[in-house]
């Protein structure tokens, strides 16, 4: 196996012609998504159910969200050094070794402190995770294969966050009642996780193909860099420094695009209703109906995301991937945000009927499942056309878009992390309700500023639909 500090892959260890990216995508993305349910949504059921508040909730796991904010700051090394591939491999490992030292510590007295630590760790690893595969996607695919399968890879994204907050959480409960101990419970899932997340290092070890441009960066961009950061000439120069001016130019180059202050407001404000709700979905859930909550249990907050809202949100994010690689970035954009926004209200009259009957808050699930998987392949494609940069029509236009797509996540994650701080703070204050209210009024500025974007007219069409 070869280390992410190792050189290039030559053109002779490119992958056999013909292999499909259904091999390796729904794996990919299912395995990325994992360790961020984990530590963003899991945990959350987890601290629920020994005891802590919602307030300390939504504010120390919203801390979680950091490593993914601050990401850009290391994700050009992932362009300089290594194989994108290896990069995915060794961080799965990673991630399995902080996933089964979750168990161990669950049972020590301050294992509020201790999981935080733990799970911090995780979270530098899925970062990271994050930025080689996303890489690695934008690579191994032209631009209409990206846009065909963005919904792929979205779909088994969120299909693993429901196996994440659905199917993990519904075993927790069942091992709650039959083992009587939550501890116990909980320290079964981790290992199971972890032992998991070895497998699937081995499977991606087997499968990853090895495009011949996976390789570092540096080297190849020495001309480019010197005309970014003004240098005369890189010859002669350590290669420390030219490193150091290398990482310097993909914050230029980012930074430096005519548009980007609306691209930034769209990255933060796309997700600021949903940041909020994310965080106390699941303690809304649990709560009792005397606290405003549904009142289930930890196996029924699991049946109600991982079984029910399986279906629609596999058919949503498919059917999202295809309306776009048909008709393009510019003109699908707007119907699906809406699409991902509207159905928050569903939440508001949730709150306002609490419902006795499990199967009215599992449809409204569903609804809003839907509507999540079909509209949020706008965000990831819109994300690629910023990668891509000025020159989106070219494939591999941007030597550098893995580590501007990492830009692009960091923003991302840092429009989850700062609403989500305050929610649980605002939640208490406002009740249930009116909380909701509040989420569904803050969808509309990303809509203002999704009005106000220069799309290209085609971006996002597969080559076959032009």
């Amino acid at each position: 196996m070869n280390s992410p500090a190792h050189g290039a892959t030559s053109p002779a260890a490119a992958s056999p012609a013909g292999r499909s990216p259904w091999v390796w995508i729904p794996s990919l993305y299912f395995g990325q998504a994992i360790p961020y349910v984990v530590v963003m949504t899991l945990s959350v059921v987890l601290y629920k159910r020994m005891g802590v508040s919602n307030t300390d909730i939504a504010l120390y796991t919203s801390w979680l969200y950091l490593p993914w904010v601050i990401k850009p700051l290391w994700s050009p090394l992932v362009d300089l050094f290594g194989r994108k591939g290896g990069w995915v491999v060794w961080l799965q490992l990673g991630v399995g070794v902080a996933l089964a030292s979750v168990a161990l510590v669950l049972p020590v007295p301050g294992f509020f402190q201790m999981t935080l630590a733990v799970f911090w760790l995780m979270a530098f690893a899925s970062a990271t995770h994050d930025i080689a595969a996303d890489g690695f996607y934008m690579l191994a695919l032209k631009t209409g294969q990206q846009a065909a399968f963005v919904g792929v890879r979205s779909t088994f994204y969120r299909l693993a966050m429901i196996a994440g907050q659905g199917g993990l959480v519904y075993l927790a409960g069942q091992l709650e009642e039959q083992l009587g101990s939550v501890v116990r419970a909980w320290q079964i899932v981790f290992v199971a996780l972890g032992v998991g997340f070895a497998v699937l290092a081995l499977w991606h070890r087997l499968v990853l193909p090895r495009p011949a441009v996976d390789g570092p960066v540096r080297g190849r961009m020495t001309g480019q860099v010197d005309d970014q950061v003004g240098a005369v000439t890189a010859a002669g120069r350590s290669p420390v420094a030219q490193h150091l001016r290398e990482f310097v130019t993909v914050f230029v180059a980012f930074f430096r695009r005519p548009d980007i202050g609306l691209v930034l407001a769209f990255l933060l404000l796309f997700r600021l209703g949903e940041a909020q709700l994310l965080k106390l979905a699941a303690p809304f859930m649990l709560d009792a109906a005397a606290q405003g909550g549904l009142g289930l249990s930890t196996s029924q907050v699991g049946i109600v995301y991982g079984m029910v809202g399986v279906g629609a949100l596999t058919l949503g994010g498919l059917l999202g991937g295809w309306v776009i690689s048909r008709i393009g970035l510019k003109r699908a954009l707007l119907p699906l945000m809406v699409a991902v926004h509207l159905p928050n209200l569903l939440y508001v009259g949730l709150a306002m009927a609490l419902p006795q009957d499990l199967w009215v808050a599992a449809a409204a699930v569903a609804v809003e499942q839907f509507g999540y998987g079909f509209g949020f392949t706008a965000y990831l494609m819109f994300m690629i056309w910023v990668a891509r940069g000025p020159a989106a029509d070219a494939d591999q236009a941007n030597p550098h878009q893995t580590a501007h797509y990492a830009i692009c996540t960091g923003f991302m994650a840092l429009g989850m992390m700062l609403p989500g701080m305050w929610s649980g703070w605002l939640q208490d204050w406002l009740g249930y309700t009116t909380f909701f209210v509040w989420v569904t009024v803050a969808t509309v500025p990303s809509l203002v500023v999704a009005t106000m974007l220069k799309l290209p007219a085609d971006f996002g069409r597969a080559e076959d639909a032009r």
